[in-house]
């Protein structure tokens, strides 16, 4: 007792107890002597915590989070033999002894816990993946080095290291939050990436890489990219004059690179306002070639016979360089293929001659800012490499259900409360931590765009004819809205004003209703029989669509989302109200969804802009309800028979969009490893050759040549099918219709940072621009009379296979010899490949995705050292690639 007395005066005394921290990176501003760990553990053994005492077991504490099983038989509880369900867990060690019970931990946990196995603590879902941990009666406290495990069952399965989200935080009431250090995310200092230094890594590819007994995929480990990489062979010769994205024709004249642009280029520009491709001549210089009255002469032609959007020719001879072309953005992608011609230590080209039209108009790359903010620096840097790579549709993501991230005129709650995740469960200051965000707001995955920084995207995006897509998701996904308005409402009736409270409020306060969003919302949807609702929206495209004025932006499409609305409004009083009351023709709840989809897509129209939304929320419209011209984003899974749908909306002549998932998802891994980075759950392997590899203008024949997310070969029947009615439930693409585009898409659950993005985004992008721009010869033709497609039908021939194969060749060349050097200058935080390797006769032999990388290798009694041939190594061997420019390296593999 004495010394309980003693240590509590030592904390009085030295004007800790109680201090408060700001944010988890905060430190103390008390220069006094802090307590030792002796001090705490006498503090802490009396069950009761000051501030001073929680920041240090926080420091302190380790936790472990562990993967256990998938497997159905180890995981399930009897009687669950059909469901899916894993078993985890997480340790706690703390170095210092404490018999406190008056804590929680909160932490994000992407899948629900069904039970929680072991008897001293007890889970609760708060709501969507933030948990709550707390100790039961049985917690008998912690003793000091003792490991303690809370077991638990969780549905599905978790397939990934990267899915344990990071920051974990202690709560105790009267105190700060604090975030347990042993949680936050590290940086790899060679690859620059993010770790999560608190998961066990992964061993067992049955128990924990396995998603289903009939799951066949292999992890990719070495010796299997190994095998993977030997249909590439080194060759510079192929990267020589090759462009990406593949011109349309492209002959070349000379062969020993006889026009050097060293000296830069003397610019005729004629009709061609400078400015319009002053952003493709940057990047140029950014090469070394510079404009200068000494250069060579590059003449810009008007030829208005060139009619298609971006098409253009270039001539290179050994005076001069011509492009012609109709408008500013075919002016932009001639001098965007003469800066893809050169490799960046050799300023020479060959002299050629170039004619390239574009394959689709809409070439597009979607951006989520939502789940995880990023900077207004990231969003103009991939502007500048779409434009680079003749990619012209920027799809920004700016509000969902964890974040609002544009300011919005005369709405301020949007970004003062919906910008930003903390720990508050009243959600007056913040919304609450999702995804790992931790406990304070001050973090870099909170934040907005001011009306000024969009308006510069805006202007970026015109100079580099870049066509900006705003989207906040409606009326699903919508639950950082909702929040900012109920917080809006309450300030409004807190000075009685009840007239401007319910002028935006999107929720019904008597709603009963129960759902489930896919992320496991129940409070996320806009309830749209309220015309505050349609108020709101209005306001909100209103405002968007002026700052588009003030940048000389049009306009013209917004994204309105509408997927994944999950079964709201049934027992709201404001709905069953509307049902039986309105002059709208809805007569069910049921079509509540298409109802508000129709009605917004209208005033869209009305207003001169194009509406556009996911494919399942358009699907669930009545099309002679919606504007002739509406662009619908296919995300449907081919193998599980989303062409199908993609057919369905092509076909009632919208502009169908592929968006496809186990193709153009960038948040997906990029091969079939538990460390890489994103979620799995269309596909697990997408790397820069399957991208490649697609045949998006016969999405069925993709049956020949992949497998489905577990590795299984698919078939994929497209001929017409009828319901017993003898009605058309789906049938082939009409001759006349078709796809008007494609568009990758990164979504930001799992990616915290600008160079996770990145990383997760390049160099796909460079493979999305080939697709989008360029239809190559081996490509199956579609079969409008309908066909069946499966690994043994035939469509796809050897002879395409190989032509395939042979181009491909030539891409992997030139990424590795010029295009990944390029986004090194641009300071592009891409991914490296994994290297692919094998011990034979005990000698290592290694290969890489991209020829012309340099690999490196390690044995057990050397340093990391350059590899060129084959060479005999002993025991366990590390192998990595190494960027161009030497700066970063990629992620290690071991055999």
């Amino acid at each position: 007792m004495k010394k309980t007395i003693i240590a509590s005066a030592l904390l009085l005394s030295l004007g800790l107890a109680g201090c408060q921290h700001s944010s988890s990176e905060s430190e103390s501003t008390n220069t006094q002597q802090i307590p030792t760990a002796s001090d705490i553990d006498l503090i802490t053994k009396q069950g009761k915590w000051d501030q001073a005492s929680l920041n240090k077991f926080a420091q302190d504490l380790k936790v472990t989070y562990r993967m256990v099983s998938n497997v159905p038989e180890e995981a399930c509880a009897p009687g669950q033999k059909e469901e899916r369900c894993f078993i985890a867990e997480i340790d706690f060690m703390s170095p210092v002894g404490s018999n406190n019970s008056n804590w929680s931990i909160f932490y994000s946990q992407m899948r629900p816990v069904q039970k929680v196995l072991t008897p001293e603590f007890s889970i609760n879902r708060v709501q969507g993946d933030l948990h709550q941990i707390t100790p039961t009666e049985a917690f008998k406290g912690f003793s000091a080095g003792e490991v303690k495990t809370l077991k638990f069952r969780g549905e599905l399965w978790q397939l990934s290291e990267t899915d344990p989200m990071p920051n974990y935080y202690i709560v105790v009431e009267g105190l700060e939050p604090v975030v347990i250090a042993s949680t936050k995310v590290s940086i790899n200092s060679e690859t620059g990436m993010e770790q999560r230094p608190y998961v066990e890594a992964f061993t067992d590819p049955k128990r924990q890489y396995r998603r289903t007994e009939n799951d066949k995929l292999v992890w990719a480990k070495a010796n299997v990219l190994f095998d993977e990489n030997q249909h590439v062979s080194l060759s510079e010769e192929l990267a020589e004059n090759s462009i990406i994205p593949t011109p349309a024709s492209i002959s070349v004249t000379s062969a020993n690179k006889p026009v050097n642009l060293a000296q830069g280029i003397s610019i005729n520009y004629n009709q061609v306002n400078p400015k319009h491709v002053a952003a493709a001549l940057a990047r140029l210089s950014r090469l070394g070639v510079t404009v200068s009255e000494n250069g060579v002469p590059l003449n810009l032609i008007t030829d208005k016979e060139l009619t298609t959007a971006g098409s253009y020719k270039l001539d290179i001879s050994d005076k001069n360089i011509t492009i012609s072309a109709a408008n500013d953005a075919g002016f932009s992608y001639g001098i965007a293929s003469i800066t893809a011609l050169l490799a960046t230590d050799d300023l020479t080209v060959n002299t050629l001659s170039i004619s390239d039209a574009p394959r689709y108009d809409f070439r597009g790359m979607h951006v989520d800012v939502a789940r995880n903010f990023h900077s207004k620096q990231m969003i103009l840097d991939l502007i500048d490499q779409m434009a680079a790579y003749k990619l012209n549709k920027l799809h920004l993501h700016m509000a969902d259900d964890e974040g609002w991230r544009l300011e919005i005129d005369g709405l301020p709650e949007l970004t003062d409360i919906g910008s930003k995740r903390c720990h508050d469960l009243t959600e007056t200051r913040c919304l609450i931590p999702q995804l790992g965000s931790g406990p304070f707001a001050d973090t870099k995955v909170n934040g907005f765009y001011s009306k000024a920084d969009y308006i510069e995207i805006l202007q970026y995006a015109t100079a580099r004819q870049v066509e900006v897509i705003p989207s906040m998701d409606m009326p699903g996904h919508s639950r950082a809205a909702i929040k900012s308005m109920d917080a809006r409402y309450r300030k409004f009736i807190a000075a009685g004003d009840t007239a401007a409270a319910n002028e935006f409020l999107l929720s019904d306060a008597e709603d009963k209703t129960i759902y489930s969003s896919v992320q496991y919302y129940s409070d996320n949807t806009l309830n749209v029989c309220m015309e505050s609702t349609f108020n709101f929206v209005d306001k909100v495209i209103s405002e968007i669509a002026k700052l588009h004025q003030q940048a000389n932006h049009p306009l013209h499409r917004y994204h309105i989302g509408a997927d994944e609305t999950a079964g709201a409004w049934k027992q709201s009083p404001q709905c069953l109200s509307f049902i039986e009351n309105n002059d709208k023709g809805v007569s069910s709840l049921d079509d509540l969804g298409a109802y508000f989809i129709e009605r917004l897509s209208n005033s869209l129209a009305a207003k001169g802009i194009e509406p556009a939304g996911w494919s399942d929320g358009m699907s669930h419209t009545n099309p002679s309800n919606m504007p002739a011209k509406s662009q619908s984003n296919i995300w449907d899974v081919i193998s599980h028979g989303g062409y199908k749908f993609a057919h369905t909306q092509a076909n009632l002549g919208w502009n169908a969009v592929l968006s496809t998932p186990e193709v153009l998802y960038f948040d997906f891994p990029y091969e079939a490893d538990p460390k890489e980075h994103g979620y799995y759950w269309a596909g697990r392997a997408q790397n820069s050759q399957k991208i490649f590899n697609f045949m998006p203008d016969n999405l069925p024949a993709n049956a020949e040549q992949w497998t489905d997310i577990e590795g299984n070969a698919f078939t994929a029947d497209d001929t017409i099918k009828l319901d017993e009615a003898g009605q058309v439930i789906s049938q082939p693409l009409k001759k006349g219709n078709g796809f008007s585009g494609i568009q990758g898409q990164i979504w930001s659950e799992t990616i915290r940072s600008d160079d996770v993005a990145e990383y997760m985004m390049y160099p796909r992008v460079l493979m999305l621009a080939e697709k989008a721009w360029h239809k190559a010869q081996w490509e199956v033709p579609y079969q409008y009379q309908g066909a069946v497609y499966n690994q043994e039908s035939g469509y796809f021939t050897a002879e395409m296979r190989q032509h395939q194969q042979q181009q491909w060749n030539g891409l992997a060349n030139t990424l590795g010899h010029k295009e990944l050097a390029k986004l090194d200058k641009a300071n592009i935080a891409y991914r490296i490949p994994t290297v692919g390797a094998k011990i034979i006769d005990g000698k290592l032999h290694a290969n890489v995705a991209f020829p012309g990388l340099q690999i490196e290798y390690r044995d057990e009694a050397s340093s990391w050292t350059q590899f060129t041939k084959p060479i005999e190594v002993s025991g366990k061997v590390e192998v990595r690639a190494i960027a161009p420019d030497g700066n970063r390296k990629g992620r290690s593999l071991s055999l």
